[in-house]
């Protein structure tokens, strides 16, 4: 058999998973329709957030805490950097989803944080303005991904330990059997021992006559120049942000590593394809978020730099998928993400590769398992 794994989709948790295995020793190909890292898909923006108090839910805390130890590592034998510290806020109303959420997670776990008053805020992070009724949880470990970098540092280092990435074949078939797996893209035909499927947006067309409810969903990055005190809104002085700035809505800002400061509405975009997304962003789409860091954020309210479109593959329940395919074990499904999963992905990588292998994993994958649908799933 010529791989021991194919990997289908080589962004975020594709390239991870390969590189875990080609350093384990396996004979691995790992396949994508584009070049990555690129601009199509869930894994581009120049950075993205990490953070451990996770407002989400408490179970996803030791996931972060190995993702922190699997980036460091990748670093390392990288030798370029991966992350930067840079601490977070999390804004809202005390009882809200964001803050309420966070602090679950932080007391569950022993994780240190600091709930800070509007007062204590703007005397610490005076780029900050938070409406009346609003606190922030402060945690210090939060901090910046470099999402093309991750990609780029988890090939390359994939490449060295001997795996095969082929970019620009789009996968056409794949089938699996009681012998071993059978990919077919326009260029060949490729045989291994196992599959893992992490292709983000192309899940919903890859998994074919598997129905998994996975929807699409567009979302917009704005970077904007700040028009007073720049000093305040690098690295070193401002933190990551997630803002509750209305019942279960919420925007995030991120520091200017000299693009501009970033910001996002999380989730509330519309339903969308690969194939059909609109990627170019509207006037519209940039006054909203406008509104929203001319309130929160007025030292950042400047010129528009630079606008791009993500997709978010969502779950019904907004948590992960990661498992075997309910018809073959030899067939792993890796994420669809809801949108949250970026900072996981050094160690769902690995994680993958233990699906793979049929190999033991320390922490407790049975949350992110398909058979939570029920009878949503079909397979004919």
């Amino acid at each position: 058999m010529p791989y021991d794994v194919i990997v289908v989709g080589a962004g975020a948790m594709g390239s991870a998973a390969a590189y875990h295995l080609a350093r384990g020793g396996h004979r691995v190909l790992a396949l994508d329709a584009h070049t990555p890292p690129h601009r199509l898909g869930s894994t581009h923006g120049y950075t993205r957030i990490i953070r451990e108090a996770y407002f989400e839910h408490p179970l996803y805390v030791p996931l972060v805490r190995r993702a922190y130890e699997c980036w460091a590592a990748l670093e390392r034998e990288w030798g370029r950097t991966l992350f930067v510290p840079t601490g977070g806020l999390m804004i809202g109303p005390e009882d809200g989803v964001l803050v309420s959420g966070a602090r679950a997670s932080a007391l569950e776990h022993g994780l240190p944080h600091r709930i800070l008053d509007p007062g204590e805020v703007r005397r610490e992070y005076p780029q900050f303005h938070l409406a009346e009724g609003m606190v922030a949880l402060h945690e210090e470990r939060a901090g910046i991904l470099f999402p093309e970098t991750c990609v780029e540092a988890a090939l390359s280092l994939a490449r060295g330990h001997g795996a095969e990435v082929r970019c620009g074949e789009p996968v056409l078939e794949w089938t699996a059997g009681d012998t071993g797996v059978r990919v077919r893209t326009a260029e060949g035909t490729y045989r291994g021992e196992r599959l893992v499927l992490a292709a983000g947006p192309w899940m919903p067309e890859l998994l074919g006559e598997l129905r998994l409810p996975l929807a699409v969903e567009r979302q917009v990055f704005h970077w904007f120049r700040p028009v007073e005190h720049p000093e305040w809104f690098g690295p070193e002085r401002f933190p990551i942000a997630l803002w509750e700035y209305a019942p279960g809505r919420m925007f995030a800002n991120f520091p200017d590593f000299g693009e501009g400061v970033k910001a996002q509405i999380h989730h509330e975009g519309e339903a969308t394809t690969p194939g059909t997304v609109a990627r170019e962003t509207t006037a519209d789409e940039e006054a909203r978020i406008r509104a929203l860091v001319a309130r929160h954020l007025p030292a950042a309210n400047g010129e528009l730099r630079e606008t791009s479109v993500c997709l978010y593959t969502n779950t019904p329940d907004d948590h992960f998928v990661l498992d075997r395919h309910p018809a073959s074990r030899r067939v792993v499904i890796a994420s669809p993400c809801s949108g949250h999963g970026f900072k996981f992905a050094s160690a769902i990588g690995e994680a993958l590769a233990a699906l793979a292998l049929e190999e033991s994993y320390p922490l407790d994958l049975s949350p992110f398992g398909v058979g939570r649908f029920g009878a949503a799933i079909g397979t004919g």
